[in-house]
């Protein structure tokens, strides 16, 4: 029989984990390419030979997601993969409309085909939308394991933006290893905070090469999640966080609802700033989707440095770039500092923005008078300080998870969010975690 045409649509993170696990030594297929959206500059790049295999000695090109249409025609494509995450289940019906339309088959790889089992227990931490809390719920369960005794390592979900070779297996164990591999402020904002805490982190592109190598130094496993995509390895404890902020898109958005259904455990989040109604209509929705689930309370209290330096002042806020623009909030920590320590005014930055700035805007309206903290480059990471510096405010308050001052050419003062996760009455992760991975 002749193989199967395929195409994977992604954004250089599933796609490339359900091709490295499913499709790369499966002779019934042949990837003939992938498409890229959501993250800038990911196309017009090859899955190299070297990660590809055996059957792919040239490698796999990548194009952007507008020219779909046209690659299923000019490539005589069978089916194609939808790949990517944090969008509605409307927009997947949609793109499906599109595929077959154009004469091809759509499918979704399931939990089944694309996780990977470990030798070593795994907890994973994952979300129904991105901006949900993941990180800091993360940050959380490695403090109660590492407390408990256990030698932890931290794998995150890739962000494999630059040299894919270089990036097959990623280990980081200090700030010097950001630099040699050249991070992202995406990147940095991942991997920052657990290094801050002496935790390892791995990423990269090949998930079960990276599994075998955090198993040789870990007793438990920490899966960081990324936007709301389902685990990578087959979690022993799921933990998925929902946003009263957001109330509903726990059951409308792919895969995060899915994430819902298969969780142990989950976390509403942010309940110290959400409406009390949206707390109630998160937490039905919850115990209609996973009755058996265990539901953990939280909130994620903020600490600036000098609140004083806040009070009267017209300040800038700079947020988590995902969490504004494929997240579609309008605001992050960094607002609710500033309403909360008296800020006289919110200076909206957009009539400031250059160059990718302005396009992250245009692409993404819902995008309030914040900045989102975009760096996928240093040609980004230059004109997201541009826009910072040309921007008319008294102070910064950069609520993002790493200090976007030391980092990039301020001309302004800046204040930092920083944002824990704190457990709400009964019962407590410490709690559940102590139950299952007790020594």
């Amino acid at each position: 029989m002749r193989k199967q045409r395929v195409i994977i649509m992604g954004a250089a993170g599933r796609d490339f984990h359900n091709f490295n696990l499913y499709f790369r030594y499966n002779q019934m297929y042949e990837v003939v390419a992938f498409t890229a959206t959501q993250i800038p500059n990911i196309d017009e790049r090859l899955y190299p030979p070297e990660l590809a295999g055996d059957l792919y000695p040239h490698g796999i090109p990548i194009y952007s997601e507008t020219d779909l249409v046209k690659l299923i025609k000019e490539l005589q494509v069978d089916q194609v993969i939808f790949a990517y995450s944090d969008i509605t289940h409307q927009y997947v019906m949609h793109k499906a409309s599109v595929v077959l339309a154009a004469g091809a088959d759509y499918r979704l790889l399931g939990p089944r085909h694309t996780m990977i089992k470990s030798n070593k227990p795994v907890v994973a931490v994952c979300a129904t939308r991105t901006g949900s809390g993941k990180s800091q719920t993360t940050r959380r369960v490695c403090e109660i394991l590492q407390a408990m005794g256990h030698k932890i390592v931290v794998v995150r979900h890739p962000m494999p933006y630059g040299n894919l070779v270089v990036q097959a297996v990623q280990r980081f164990a200090g700030y010097d290893d950001l630099d040699e591999y050249e991070c992202t402020i995406e990147e940095r904002e991942e991997y920052e905070p657990h290094l801050a805490r002496g935790t390892v982190v791995y990423a990269g592109v090949d998930y079960q090469a990276i599994l075998r190598r955090a198993e040789a130094e870990a007793d438990v496993v920490v899966w960081d999640g990324g936007n709301n995509d389902l685990p990578f390895f087959q979690p022993d404890l799921h933990i998925t966080v929902v946003d009263p902020h957001r109330p509903g898109h726990e059951l409308r958005y792919y895969p995060g609802e899915t994430n819902l259904r298969m969780a142990d455990v989950v976390v509403i989040n942010k309940i110290d700033t959400a409406d009390a109604a949206n707390v109630a209509e998160v937490r039905r929705n919850v115990q209609t989707a996973n009755p058996q689930a265990i539901i953990v309370e939280g909130a994620s209290p903020i600490v600036v440095d000098d609140p004083a330096a806040i009070r009267g002042r017209r300040v800038l806020v700079v947020e988590d770039g995902p969490t504004l623009t494929h997240g579609e909030m309008a605001y992050g920590a960094g607002v609710v500092a500033a309403q909360r320590f008296g800020a006289a005014e919110i200076v909206d930055p957009r009539p400031y923005a250059v160059g990718s700035i302005v396009a992250t805007y245009q692409k993404y309206p819902t995008t309030g008078a914040v900045l989102p903290a975009m760096g996928y480059g240093e040609t980004q990471m230059q004109e997201l300080a541009q826009t910072i510096n040309a921007t008319p405010c008294d102070l910064v308050i950069i609520g993002t998870p790493i200090d976007l001052g030391k980092l990039l050419k301020l001309s302004h003062s800046w204040q930092r969010v920083r944002y824990d996760l704190q457990e709400i009455g009964k019962p407590t992760l410490a709690e559940i975690l102590q139950e299952r991975f007790a020594r």
